[in-house]
């Protein structure tokens, strides 16, 4: 049987992509720095070259990175250090309201049961030993507990400082090198198909650009809502949980719920009254369910816009499939690769229409 020349070079292409694929699964555990530094870099170098453009070439572009590598690493470090209020604020709290809480928690939950015919005995007592005894220490060695249970220690530890000195290490010279690298990458195309490379790239940079754009303002307008609101309803920890809340919406559906446990868990230990209790979820229903109808009605049509935005059907899938295929790497490039291939689809369908195959049948 023999294979015409277009067959061929499709074979090749698919061989191609199989094996770039199987080398991507292969290295995934090693990747995870170098994806992350390559995603900060697409979404950070805009500003190096604004920042060049700004300085009219007296600002060399040393200087541009360096100063835009400082200001979201210490911008990174302001909202992990966000939580530390949160755990320092709770704990205490949480020590005093678990025993009430799960007399009231049996206490709802028995009759409950009761009506359909089950009887569930909850052990109250060792439950309220359980966390007696964990909630008891102090922050200092509640921490020194969790990272010792999760063996913080060895490779663990080496891999995590390994990624904390090698992600900055990475975008640092991808900030000065990208353009070169972009360069590089397109100049193995072969000639006959950069034309519909460059018109490629372009379409997926614009789509990809105006994502991140939108999002960045999807959550700093939701940061600043969420503290707003739960301020105004009295909580103490309104500007940590809402500032958070907001930020972590860049994690689809994930974010959202974190903010919202967090909020409700801080209204029950803070309100500890039964009218307290009911106040709580007054605040998260209006603070969290208004803020999720504007995000989805208002905020992200308007500053992402229905254009770039991927169908929540397909963010779960993709989040679950590239997840499941290539672990933390998949989740992180799950989103931006999906949003590459919305534009392959859009093209390819273009290109179906247009085809014989499509105008015959």
């Amino acid at each position: 049987m023999q294979f015409t020349s277009t067959q061929k070079r499709a074979a090749a292409w698919l061989a191609f992509l199989i094996g770039f694929v199987l080398l991507l699964w292969l290295l995934a555990p090693v990747l995870t720095p170098f994806v992350v530094a390559a995603i900060l870099a697409y979404a950070l170098t805009p500003v190096v070259d604004w920042l060049d453009d700004l300085g009219r070439g007296r600002i060399p572009r040393l200087l541009a990175v360096v100063l835009v590598e400082l200001v979201f690493l210490l911008l990174l470090l302001a909202l992990l250090l966000l939580v530390v209020p949160i755990l320092v604020k709770q704990l205490p709290l949480l020590r005093e309201q678990v025993p009430p809480l799960l007399d009231r928690f049996n206490g709802f939950l028995q009759p409950l049961l009761s009506q359909f015919g089950l009887h569930v005995a909850l052990d109250v007592a060792g439950l309220k030993a359980f966390a007696t005894e964990h909630l008891n220490a102090n922050f200092q060695d509640s921490l020194g507990r969790l990272l010792e249970s999760a063996k913080f220690g060895g490779s663990v530890a080496l891999s995590v400082l390994g990624n904390a000195v090698l992600i900055p290490v990475v975008l640092f010279y991808l900030l000065m090198e990208w353009r070169r690298f972009m360069a590089l990458l397109l100049n193995l195309v072969p000639p006959r198909l950069r034309a519909g490379v460059d018109s490629f790239t372009q379409d997926a940079d614009g789509v990809l650009g105006q994502y991140l754009r939108g999002q960045l303002l999807v959550m700093a307008v939701l940061a600043v809502y969420y503290s707003v609101g739960l301020a105004l309803f009295g909580l103490d920890l309104a500007l940590p949980i809402g500032v958070f809340t907001g930020l972590a919406v860049a994690i689809p559906y994930l974010g959202f719920g974190l903010g919202l446990v967090m909020a409700l868990l801080a209204g029950f230990l803070e309100f500890s009254t039964q009218a307290g209790h009911i106040s709580a979820w007054v605040m998260v229903a209006v603070v969290y369910g208004l803020g999720q109808l504007g995000e989805s009605f208002f905020l992200t049509p308007r500053l992402v816009g229905e254009r770039m935005g991927l169908h929540p059907v397909v963010v779960i899938f993709a989040l679950l499939a590239f997840g499941h295929l290539l672990g933390f790497v998949g989740v992180l490039i799950a989103l931006p690769l999906s949003a590459v291939l919305l534009v392959a689809g859009r093209r390819l369908r273009s290109t179906y229409l247009d085809s014989a195959l499509y105008r015959e049948s």
